[in-house]
């Protein structure tokens, strides 16, 4: 209220002095320039203040245009930045072809999502699920693993609520069927070895066609598996794909929240299943 009469009183200044009192037309003349300056300061001193203690900052100096990060709506708080990614060209998203995504891994994750092999729009992007209509992102959100729906640009955030990513194949594909079967076998032996490394609570690999053929396991179905690789227990879970018309939203995020549960990083606020509470940001 207070900054806004302070405004108001600056914009109607000239108003507020009687007629005796205003300086001369000389007067005026010699020190107009100094007067706007310093009213033009006031203002925006005023104006930096509110939008300070309003959450907003100001752009970064020579930042191009497109280049700066986007707000994105939070209920309490200052504003969230999430970095603004260029949707890839056609020329981008073949350049990325056969190229390999670095896994988002570290030490004492409770799960390591695995996802069959990076498409075209995540190795250009360098983000994993990056592709449009992918659903990994929303289900994560949905089954109450993360405290908001994240971008694939925010993946880095998943680290410290214990959750991890890579792939069975490394390398990057348009399409899973452009991979061969010797590639699936070596990658479900490289997996192995970088989970015995790691050695994460779980790992959930996104894919029974993938688990299966990658591990030779011709049986396997949807859900937690009997076998352990060391302290890790397996798991699988529906591919997220846009194209997996087998599975709802609601029943891929009821899936991805049975796994939550098990390893116990399911947030109090969603315990009682999916769409049992709107977390903040959703």
């Amino acid at each position: 209220m207070e900054a806004a009469q302070a405004t108001r009183k600056v914009r109607l200044g000239p108003s507020l002095v009687k007629p005796s009192e205003r300086p001369s037309a000389t007067a005026q003349t010699d020190s107009r320039t100094p007067e706007r300056t310093s009213t033009s300061h006031d203002i925006g001193c005023l104006l930096g203040a509110v939008l300070s203690q309003a959450g907003y900052g100001t752009a970064r100096p020579g930042a191009r245009r497109g280049s700066a990060p986007r707000l994105s709506h939070r209920p309490r708080g200052r504003p969230r930045l999430v970095p603004v990614v260029s949707r890839p060209s056609k020329d981008d998203l073949e350049a990325a072809r056969d190229r390999v995504l670095p896994d988002l891994l570290g030490p004492g994750l409770r799960i390591v999502f695995c996802g069959i092999n990076p498409g075209l729009w995540s190795a250009a992007t360098g983000h994993h699920f990056a592709r449009p209509g992918n659903r990994f992102w929303p289900a994560l959100h949905d089954a109450g693993l993360t405290p908001r729906r994240l971008d694939p640009a925010e993946q880095a955030e998943l680290l410290p609520l214990g959750l991890g990513l890579t792939n069975v194949v490394p390398r990057a594909s348009a399409r899973a069927d452009e991979l061969t079967r010797q590639e699936y076998v070596d990658g479900g032996a490289a997996l192995r070895a970088k989970v015995e490394r790691h050695a994460p609570a779980w790992l959930a690999v996104l894919g029974v066609t993938a688990y299966r053929a990658a591990f030779g396991d011709r049986t396997a179905q949807v859900g937690e598996q009997a076998v352990t690789w060391g302290p890790t227990r397996l798991w699988v879970l529906p591919n997220p794909s846009g194209l997996n018309a087998h599975w709802s939203a609601t029943a891929l995020a009821g899936e991805f929240h049975r796994l939550g549960e098990a390893a116990g990083v399911v947030r109090p606020d969603r315990a009682g299943g999916v769409g049992s509470a709107t977390a903040p940001g959703s």
